[in-house]
């Protein structure tokens, strides 16, 4: 009740501001504006959007959030995914990252903060295109534009949800506009403003039947722009919401991946097509392969700051080449890739350089992320290949098992890294197929965020990272146990709305 009261305190301090966002935390905007502010139609009602013209520029925002704030969108998934796991050191040795690795991660931690933070921003912004489109009185602006319009902005939203519910487990469903608040309705619309968390379960159902209405009104798959949030984006979330614990049904992980093949999506010739430059090493050497779900493209001169944050940019050799990199290959990864005899996606995965520091590894010969390694470079936020192995998996862990099935799945994947098929000691083999499905999406999506939410997901976080033997890692100071599976709610987020609740752990 103190909250409230400052905030009642506040409301009337600063005559009654009204908010019209869908979020508190949504991006304040400097200046005035009809877009910022809303306009009043002839019975005094609030619009958000005048025109068809105003509803597209805020879609178009959603676009650019996935390029523009890679940090919680690619760069810190990489530190989640990758240096919390058993794939990457955390590179830095700064109070902000070290906690992935030595597993100490808390409420202040600054990297969830930020992530937290902008993943309710990205929500609200959503939101105010969702909450919104359907009173914009614009005569020309057709039921089936407006249909595509708040479809696309469901899929983005429930990506958001995805990442979060996979990194907290209980978070805040925020899928209404609020009313504006005053210190008359404080108490009535308080809640809708500072929302409890829901349930693991709820956040997925939620997330299932956005993308349910979302496959409706879609635009189709386009095979020369998948940079768009397309029917075939709502499918392939779909199979990896399915997959997870809460919502897990493997029939429709089957069901999804094989429309996503019906839609045209298959590997790429080649592993290097998804990450290599051109040969004269001024340009991505492809966007748009036919494993491509939803990427983030960036120009030729140079877009995507991450290539720097992660070893050399390509593109500009020495720029930002002067401290420790995140994400750093572990020697565990390496030593995989090498035992399997796996050359090719060692080489695109993994790279070499003198550097300046040796927090890890030798300065003389020391090993950087390769996968994002110039500005020009995609990310690649859902690929085929990785909706593929998840389909092997359910043909192993699902009703409709079919061992033969996983391992032709496994085997298409392991032919196009220029290895052999599996041994008939290993098709032939319920418990042998199952490591080596494990292994398989190791190798394959290194350093793409995935492996520890595959632990996750496996429920093998505990068996996997407490018998982890690197002796190059930082010392695990605590033990991974039935609380590791989600973070910390950040404690910025917790002094901010009372109704949160800290996950049980922290």
């Amino acid at each position: 009740m103190k909250h409230r009261k400052y905030i009642i305190t506040g409301l009337v301090l600063a005559g009654l501001m009204n908010f019209s966002s869908c979020s508190l935390g949504y991006d304040p905007i400097a200046s005035y504006s009809d877009v910022t502010e809303g306009v009043q139609d002839d019975e005094g009602e609030k619009q958000e959007f005048q025109s068809q013209a105003d509803v597209e520029l805020a879609l178009e925002g959603l676009y650019q959030k996935m390029k523009d704030r890679i940090e919680h969108w690619y760069l810190d998934c990489l530190l989640i995914g990758d240096s919390h796991a058993d794939n990457a050191y955390a590179g830095t040795t700064g109070a902000e990252t070290v906690p992935f690795e030595n597993n100490t991660v808390d409420g202040g931690n600054t990297v969830l903060e930020r992530d937290w933070s902008r993943y309710m921003e990205d929500v609200a912004a959503a939101n105010r295109i969702i909450c919104n489109i359907d009173a914009v009185s614009d005569p020309n602006f057709t039921a089936d534009a407006r249909n595509s319009i708040k479809a696309q902005a469901e899929i983005f939203r429930s990506l958001v949800w995805f990442y979060m519910v996979r990194i907290w487990g209980n978070i805040p469903l925020n899928t209404t506009l609020p009313p504006d608040i005053t210190a008359d309705n404080i108490e009535e619309v308080y809640d809708e403003y500072f929302p409890s968390q829901s349930t693991e379960l709820e956040v997925y159902q939620q997330i299932e039947a956005d993308l349910l209405d979302a496959l409706k009104y879609a635009p189709d798959n386009n095979p020369a722009d998948k940079t768009l949030f397309t029917k075939s984006v709502a499918r392939a979330l779909l199979a990896k919401a399915y997959a997870e614990k809460p919502l897990r049904d493997y029939n429709k992980v089957i069901e999804y991946c094989s429309a996503l093949e019906a839609d045209g999506f298959g590997l790429a010739d080649s592993y290097s097509d998804l990450f290599a430059l051109n040969e004269n090493g001024t340009d991505l050497k492809m966007r748009n392969t036919r494993e491509g779900i939803l990427e983030a493209q960036f120009p030729a001169s140079g877009g995507n700051w991450c290539a720097w944050m992660f070893g050399r940019d390509l593109l500009d050799w020495n720029n930002s080449f002067t401290w420790a990199k995140w994400v750093t290959p572990s020697r565990d990864l390496i030593a995989l890739f090498t035992s399997e005899g796996d050359t090719q996606r060692l080489d695109e995965s993994v790279v070499y350089y003198e550097c300046t520091w040796s927090n890890y590894y030798p300065s003389d010969h020391y090993p950087f992320m390769y996968k994002c390694r110039a500005g020009c470079s995609s990310v690649l936020y859902l690929r085929y290949a990785d909706l593929l192995l998840l389909k092997a998996e359910a043909y192993l862990r699902g009703d409709a098992k079919n061992l033969n099935a996983a391992a032709d799945i496994i085997d298409r994947i392991r032919i196009r890294a220029g290895l052999n098929k599996l041994p008939d000691s290993v098709r032939n083999n319920e418990t042998e197929l199952w490591k080596a499905y494990m292994k398989e999406r190791r190798l394959e999506l290194a350093f793409e965020g995935q492996r520890w939410f595959d632990l996750c997901r496996w429920d093998e976080v505990e068996n996997v990272m407490n018998n982890l033997r690197d002796e190059g890692r930082f010392a695990r100071i605590n033990d991974f146990d039935k609380n590791s599976y989600f973070f910390a709610v950040p404690q910025t987020a917790l002094d901010g709305n009372e109704n949160l609740v800290q996950n049980p752990g922290y």
